[in-house]
């Protein structure tokens, strides 16, 4: 059941839990690829959901929007809605001629304390995106703004980058793209990555051995 705005022609979903910050740290610490092979590589976004701004690290909460394509009414009223260490993820419905979110909307999640934004859909004003220290990924950049006249709705589960994320889903990003670990899963997928992490390392340190093993039969 949702309720509609008093205002406009969005819907909001009732609170939705969020995991806590404490919980997520080590997720921050390791790549986000260590973070889908605790997954299965099953939760991992498409290609096409890609980093535009400088900063290349992301954990948060997930604070999903749903919109028409091109329309970011929805992602504003969103904002209200929104708490310290939030993701804002929009299905903006891989639309790429209209951009979704901007320095505005920016200056919006900065004062709400939102780490950054995911967006299947076009975004623009990504220099001043970076330079607010925000993380932000979408499928495309453009110059041209957007329609907001709704509908849309706010904390339903969405689809970006070919993957179902529910509010309050934990997302993990880095340079190499995003990955959803659904709220249930959470301290199982932390207590998984220190192991994954000591297996790579191990298999590194062999590596390295072996190729200055073979340095040394050469000389």
């Amino acid at each position: 059941m949702f309720i509609a705005a008093a205002t406009d022609s969005v819907s909001i979903a009732p609170s939705w839990d969020r995991v806590v910050a404490e919980v997520t740290h080590r997720l921050g610490e390791v790549p986000a690829a260590n973070v889908g092979d605790a997954l299965q590589r099953m939760t991992v976004m498409d290609g096409g959901i890609r980093l535009v701004t400088e900063r290349a690290t992301l954990v948060g909460n997930a604070l999903t929007v749903d919109v028409r394509s091109g329309d970011n009414l929805a992602i504003h009223r969103a904002l209200d809605e929104a708490r310290p260490g939030d993701v804002l993820v929009v299905n903006g419905h891989g639309d790429l001629t209209r951009a979704l979110v901007g320095d505005l909307i920016g200056e919006i999640m900065v004062n709400a304390g939102v780490n950054g934004a995911v967006v299947d859909g076009a975004v623009r004003d990504v220099r001043a995106l970076s330079a607010m220290g925000l993380t932000v990924y979408a499928r495309a950049v453009t110059p041209a703004g957007p329609f907001k006249d709704g509908p849309g709705a706010i904390g339903v589960p969405v689809a970006v980058g070919g993957v179902v994320v529910a509010a309050g889903d934990v997302l993990v990003g880095d340079a190499d793209g995003v990955v959803v670990i659904p709220r249930h899963r959470v301290r199982e997928v932390v207590d998984a990555v220190s192991g994954i992490v000591e297996k790579e390392e191990a298999l590194r340190r062999r590596i390295l051995a072996a190729r200055a093993g073979q340095s040394a039969v050469t000389r």
